[in-house]
């Protein structure tokens, strides 16, 4: 089934989900006034500098200031100010860099307060987004990001990435892109670029200059606080930063976004055209796609894994802790069992860590472990599932005790998914779990009784919904249960139960125990 990409547009937001073999593995939410998205570029205005932090506080217009550091400025700030300054006060002329003479790079040792002052103007652009109380990361060092390259100004430097292994390839890629290069725009080839021609390249390059032109142009006339250059929405981003050919699909549901997502595959990769599609049906997409059922089981507090065992993720301030449980599987003496749970974990841990865009510090505690080797087999497991994630992440090898610590990236706020629902029987006054999977354990429980255990006489109390849903229409869930396991079910109904409660009892009136 390979990946789909599945766009859900609602009143006041974009909901994003990514899915693998149609498995939920990425999911966001683009609301229409989000501002201050990773990438976008303001004009700010120094409200402070702290020489004991070398850092300084810069007013971008959100309620908290937004913190750089010096480290921060990038090697070609003095250029950068300069070109500010140009702009500002019309100078000169900064749209076109082939005349402008380039500033000697900074001192990585010196201090902010030799280049910045209370009430100065200065181009920033986010790199963290504003988590919780605290205001947007900024970074000076531009960055302007296409399809198969990321545009710098101010430098002269080409590279590629380091995925691209192929001596000659990286020549070839090196040797076009000099070729085509303006004067004082640095370069970094994408991966993506491997393999593709110098007009394309070419085309991709001239669109980046063009959006550095815009900039530059909104600048002269911007008000502190204001936007000059801002990111695509995260769709966009997803697209040019993933698209590839083990994409199959990509589903929209409102027209105008489809045209808009058709335009923009039309320019990066014309050939993907036909892998997008509009969805009209009268079913919404995310339910019909069994996204949304996905979402409330992903989202929890516990998590099942493949294979048996549970997840049980916590957060804290400090850091986020993932406990891996076997569940009802035994652990046996010689740790293949628990080897086995461990890494069925690591492949859900590291769906959850990108699904829930968690990062800091993650700390997991896995089933204990003895044997060496098995552990660095664990290890490398996790390693080599980390290597899918687009941010930036460390893993340390297990301890004795079998604990492993993780970072990863943190630049946008944590996705929470609320994934427990006022109970209708108790008016509100308290949670209950997802009721959407209520059925389906009911199903799970009835098949083990029918199939496992000689009871007789077996009846099923429900909630009245959960009896209208199993006993409605000319073929019901209940005559189906009777054509599979070829014995019958009383449903009874109960009012006085929850909806996400239910009781089996045998022709004596005792309850089924139920694992």
């Amino acid at each position: 089934m390979g990946n789909e990409l599945i766009i859900n547009s609602t009143d006041n937001n974009c909901r994003i989900a990514l899915l693998k073999d149609g498995n939920l593995f990425e999911y966001q939410v683009e609301k229409e006034d989000n501002k201050f998205k990773v990438g976008d570029i303001y004009l700010g205005v120094i409200k402070k500098v702290v020489p004991s932090l070398n850092a300084s506080f810069v007013d971008v217009g959100y309620k908290k200031d937004a913190f750089l550091h010096y480290l921060d400025l990038g090697p070609q700030f003095n250029s950068l100010k300069k070109a500010i300054q140009f702009v500002r006060h019309q100078q000169g002329n900064v749209k076109n860099l082939a005349n402008f003479v380039v500033e000697p790079s900074i001192d990585k040792l010196g201090k902010i307060g030799d280049l910045l002052t209370k009430g100065q103007e200065v181009l920033v652009q986010i790199v963290k987004e504003p988590i919780s109380s605290k205001g947007p990361r900024i970074a000076s060092e531009l960055t302007l990001p296409g399809r198969y390259m990321i545009l710098i100004p101010f430098v002269d430097t080409i590279s590629i990435s380091k995925k691209i292994t192929n001596p000659e390839e990286r020549d070839r890629l090196h040797r076009l892109i000099a070729s085509i290069k303006p004067k004082n725009f640095g370069v970094i080839v994408r991966t993506v670029a491997k393999g593709i021609d110098v007009a394309t390249l070419d085309r991709d390059l001239k669109d980046l200059i063009d959006k550095w032109k815009k900039g530059i142009e909104q600048l002269a006339a911007a008000l502190p606080g204001e936007k000059v250059i801002g990111e695509v929405n995260r769709a966009y981003t997803i697209l040019r930063d993933m698209l590839n050919e083990s994409f199959d699909s990509i589903v929209v549901d409102d027209q105008l976004l489809y045209t808009e997502i058709k335009q923009y595959i039309h320019t990066i990769a014309p050939d993907k055209e036909k892998i997008l599609k509009f969805h009209q049906g009268k079913i919404k997409l995310f339910e019909q796609l069994g996204i949304e059922r996905q979402l409330k089981t992903l989202f929890g507090q516990t998590v099942g894994i493949e294979g048996g065992g549970y997840l049980v993720i916590e957060h804290t301030e400090a850091m986020h802790v993932i406990d891996v449980n076997s569940g009802n599987r035994a652990v046996d003496e010689e740790g293949k069992m628990a080897l086995n749970v461990n890494l069925a974990a690591a492949q859900e841990i590291a769906r959850q860590l990108r699904l829930r865009d968690m990062g800091g510090i993650i700390v997991v505690d896995f089933i204990d472990i003895k044997d060496l080797e098995d552990r660095k087999l664990l290890y490398q497991k996790m390693k080599e599932l980390m290597k899918e994630d687009r941010a930036k992440t460390s893993v340390l090898p297990l301890s004795k005790f079998s604990i492993m610590q993780i970072t990863r990236q943190r630049v946008r706020p944590e996705m929470n998914v609320v994934t427990r629902e006022l109970c209708p029987s108790c008016n509100g006054t308290g949670k209950i779990d997802a009721s959407i999977l209520v059925s389906e354990r009911i199903e799970e429980n009835l098949r083990f009784v029918l199939m496992n255990q000689n009871e007789k006489g077996i009846r099923l109390l429900v909630h009245p919904y959960l009896y209208a849903y199993f006993t409605k229409n000319m073929i019901s869930k209940r005559l189906k249960w009777f054509l599979k396991y070829g014995r019958w079910v009383t449903l009874v109904e109960d009012s006085s139960m929850a909806i996400t409660d239910y009781k089996l009892v045998n022709q004596n009136q005792e309850e089924i125990e139920l694992h």
